[in-house]
Formats: C-alpha cells, structure tokens, sequence
C-alpha cells in the first residue's frame, strides 16, 4: 500500500517521500482512512509505530479540502505532555506540510511569552501546545481556539500521569461542541477511558500493539550489579563495547546531573536533560546527541520525551522505574520502525521486586548476564528506595547514610513515536556471553 493510495494530496505525498518513506506503517494504514472520513479515533499505539504522522497526515489533508474565507482561524489544536514533543510533532507538521499554504505553531512555556502572543497575531492554522501555556493565553486572551475543528491529545496516558487532566478539562471547555476529536495514548487505564468517553463521539479503535508488550526487535538484558558499583560498571560497558548514542534514564534530575558528571570525568561525552535544564540547555544537548558528538545523554523520564532518532541503538536503565509500564515506554526508545536495539537494565538488589514488576508486566523473564568482576556482594542487604534513588548511587563524595537532595521520583512518561518505517541495522556488538550467565535470584513478592 502506498501513502497516495490511502488518499492523500499529491503535495503530502511529495513531502513524505522526501522524508524517505515510501510505506505507511500498519497504525498510519488504519488511522489515516479513518480521521479522513471525518470520525472520532481512539488510537493505541506503541512507542515508534509512525503514530505522528499517523494523524498529522491526514489533519493536513482534512484542513487542505475545507478551504476557510477571511482572517484564518487556528483550525487544529494539537496537546503534548512536554515541550520536546510539542517541537517534535510541530515539526513534523512543518515538514508534511510545506507543499500547503497552511501554517503551523508550537507554544510551550519555559520560554517568553511575548513572542509566542506576537506570532498569534499572524496567521495560524495548527497550534500545537502544552496545556499549561496554552491556558496562560488563554486566561491573557491572546489565543482563540472558538473556531478548532480538530483536536488531537497526543500521549494522553503521560497527560494523566503529569496530572494535567484539570488543565484539559479547562481547555476543552473553551472548544467548540461540533468538532473531530483524535486521542491517542501508549495504554488505555480506566482513567483514559473515562476520558475518552466524555470527549468522544462513537470513536473508531485502532490498537497495533498488545498493551504493555515490549517490541520484539529490542534485546534486552539485566545485568546484576551492587548499588556502590553501578556507575563503575556502566563506564566499563560503555567502553568495553564502545557503544555511542546511549540514552541512560535515572530516577531524578539530580542524579542526572551526577551521573553525567561522572561519565565526563571517566572520559565519556555525557550531558544530562530534564526539567530543570533551560530549553536552550536541552536543545543543544539533543542536537549534539543526535549528531554523535555527545556519546551519553542521562535523561529523566519526562525529558527523554522529544528524542526522537530513528536508529537509537541503547537505552540504559541505570535505575529501574518505580513504574512497571514506563519500562516499556524508555526501552521503546530503541529498536524504532523495524530497526534493532539493545536495552540493559544495572539492577541492584534493592530493585529486585521492581524487576519482578516489570517481568510480570512484559510476561518474559529478561536475560541475565553477569559481568566478571561486578558479582553482586551476597552480604549486602536491600534497603529502601527513597525519593526516587538508591542510596549511595548518587553525587560524589556521598557517604552513604547521608541525607541526598533532590527531588521525588520524576512524572510517568513514555516515548515520543518515529514515523514510517525505517531500515535498521543491530547496534554495535556485545562482549558477555549469554548462555552460562548466572541467574538472578529474583524477588517472590507480589506485583503492586
């Protein structure tokens, strides 16, 4: 099936196949005909299925065949979780669209108002935006969303986790009653169908993935290692392999921050990416990741959001999620549009019963390899996982006991979608063996 046979304009096809795609993935196949006819759409869809274009495709068809006369209005209101996938989804919209006098917006806050207000001044078709600015327009009446035609809330599980259901609930109620509503989301909880049943009209659902099932392409693998000795070994994989664009996640922003001090010290490129970074901070550090000049970025879950490269070859959980499904969302990271990955888990023994969790969510154990030299020490004992960090693991020069800043354990969030399909090559080689590694004595305790 082609991208024209689904019934696109000849200017979205020229622009899709100058991305390189030629093929519509199988959510872009199901959802495209679908939100062309003009229906409600329920759309569950895993991390790196072409979910993106899946529906910015034909929004951009459905606004090109319903010319407007006089001053445009913002026609199409996209919402994000976070300001990377604000940028991600804007720019995809940019990029499908740039054959169609249609223009676009991405408003976010950490950044001045000011020029987000004068840019609404001109013309704007597709506003793509975070709940919490796109209300402080709104309470500063410097956006009128009366004439939207189409909503999309994209990632609307993260939305909920974030605890922006109040802000969407204010924005919806400022849209008008007659439009196409468009929700995606990774997972489909009671909380999301609750939603979706308020907002949508006789919705079609189009899932293309087993909830909660990792993607077969992604190798992953749990290495068992003590808390002390966590970054020590991650130094030592990162060089023994020579891996290169590893995306590492940390509980915090404070170890974040830590642990990419420590890479950087060891030798390795790193930079660390969440929320309290400026936007300008965490676009230069995703642009210098992407291109291979920086080869770590420790991220948070929240700010891993807009990473959005088609061939991520390691997702490294340096702490394993409080969360059993926001391991599925992080290791989705990799093994992109039919492209493989490796996701390794450094898990200590305080995390035994969060790796029970995850094994009892994704219904496999994951291999265990053991790295000679970083056995476990059997006379440590599990202690309690605080504010989100394993004791000892944090700054330098921390003894352990010592009280650890910081903050709580970060928002759930998942991974921003890659669209159509792309080719992919297995990432760079491995040095332990996996037939005779030694088990993991895995926790017996029940799931939460």
């Amino acid at each position: 099936m082609t991208f024209s046979a689904l019934g696109l304009s000849a200017e979205i096809v020229r622009a899709v196949s100058e991305r390189g795609y030629t093929e519509p993935t199988p959510i872009q196949a199901q959802a495209i005909p679908v939100i062309l006819k003009g229906g409600d759409l329920m759309g569950g869809a895993q991390t790196g299925t072409g979910k993106t274009a899946g529906f910015t495709l034909p929004l951009l068809q459905r606004l090109m065949t319903k010319p407007v006369t006089g001053k445009a209005p913002i026609r199409a209101l996209v919402l994000t979780p976070t300001r990377e996938l604000a940028a991600q989804v804007e720019e995809s919209v940019r990029e499908y669209g740039k054959y169609l006098p249609l223009r676009s917006m991405m408003m976010f806050g950490g950044v001045n108002i000011n020029p987000q207000i004068k840019q609404l001044h001109g013309r704007v078709d597709i506003l793509v935006a975070t709940p919490g600015r796109l209300l402080d327009h709104l309470q500063q009446k410097t956006v009128d969303l009366s004439r939207v035609e189409i909503l999309v809330l994209d990632e609307a599980d993260r939305m909920l986790d974030m605890g922006f259901i109040r802000d969407i609930k204010r924005v919806l109620a400022v849209l008008p009653k007659q439009r196409q509503n468009l929700l995606f989301s990774a997972t489909f909880s009671d909380e999301i169908k609750s939603l979706a049943d308020g907002l949508l009209t006789n919705p079609a659902l189009i899932e293309v993935a087993r909830r909660n099932q990792a993607n077969e392409l992604i190798e992953q693998r749990v290495y068992p290692v003590d808390r002390e000795r966590k970054r020590a070994l991650l130094t030592h994989l990162i060089k023994e392999h020579n891996w290169f664009q590893v995306l590492v996640f940390t509980r915090t922003k404070h170890g974040a921050n830590n642990l990419a001090e420590y890479l950087n010290k060891d030798g390795i490129t790193a930079m660390a990416i969440h929320g309290n970074k400026s936007q300008a901070a965490r676009t230069r550090a995703l642009a210098e990741f992407k291109s291979g000049k920086l080869q770590v970025l420790c991220a948070t879950d929240i700010a891993a959001r807009g990473i959005d490269i088609s061939e991520l070859p390691h997702v490294v959980n340096y702490e394993l999620p409080n969360v059993a499904e926001d391991y599925v969302h992080r290791i989705g990271r990799t093994g992109r549009a039919g492209s493989e990955g490796e996701a390794s888990s450094l898990v200590c023994i305080d995390e035994k019963k969060l790796l029970h969790d995850i094994e009892r969510l994704i219904k496999r154990e994951i291999p265990v390899v053991q790295v000679p030299g970083f056995e476990p020490d059997p006379r440590i004992k599990a202690e309690p996982i605080l504010n989100g960090q394993n004791r000892g693991q944090g700054g330098h020069g921390q003894g352990r006991g010592q009280p650890r800043s910081g903050h709580s354990g970060q928002p759930r969030t998942g991974g921003a979608p890659r669209t159509g399909a792309g080719g992919g090559k297995p990432a760079g080689g491995h040095g332990a063996g996996r037939g005779a590694a030694p088990v993991l004595h895995r926790s017996g305790g029940r799931g939460r």
